[in-house]
């Protein structure tokens, strides 16, 4: 058996993957009636062992509604005209898709707002409210 490589560190066996084909529409004239064209990908991923559970919780959220109730990931590709290139194009987009859930996400430390910028901040407001107390008084009224 062969094994699909997402990263260097990281390959699945290709038993846990299904390819088939349909008819697809869009652009092709006769040819869409009569080939199937397009190309599907199903990815056993909750079933797949090889898969850290980390990085499954991630694919499930990325996948989005791609993600089974039974816990596959179904894609399609029906952008081309030939079977092979829509094969390459799934292949590519489910590769993608994994190696995106393995990075892990940046941890985001929440910081402080410098007590520099607090200060510029309220010495503005207060510039702010004595350019707007300036304005009144002073007329006849009438207007406004």
């Amino acid at each position: 058996m062969s094994r699909i490589e997402i990263t260097p560190s990281w390959s699945i066996d290709e038993r846990w993957f299904v390819e088939w084909f349909a008819r697809a529409g869009g652009p092709g004239g006769q040819n869409v009636n009569k080939v199937e064209t397009s190309a599907w990908l199903r990815f056993e991923a909750e079933a797949c062992p090889e898969v850290p559970d980390e990085v499954r919780a991630r694919l499930r959220l990325m996948a989005g509604r791609r993600w089974t109730t039974d816990g596959a990931i179904v894609l399609s590709a029906r952008e081309h005209r030939s079977q092979d290139q829509n094969r390459s194009a799934a292949w590519e987009k489910l590769v993608a898709l994994l190696r995106a859930a393995s990075v892990p996400p940046k941890l985001r430390r929440p910081t402080k707002v410098p007590r520099g910028a607090i200060r510029r901040r309220l010495a503005d407001k207060a510039h702010r409210s004595e350019v707007k107390q300036g304005r009144g008084g002073g007329g006849s009224g009438g207007e406004g």
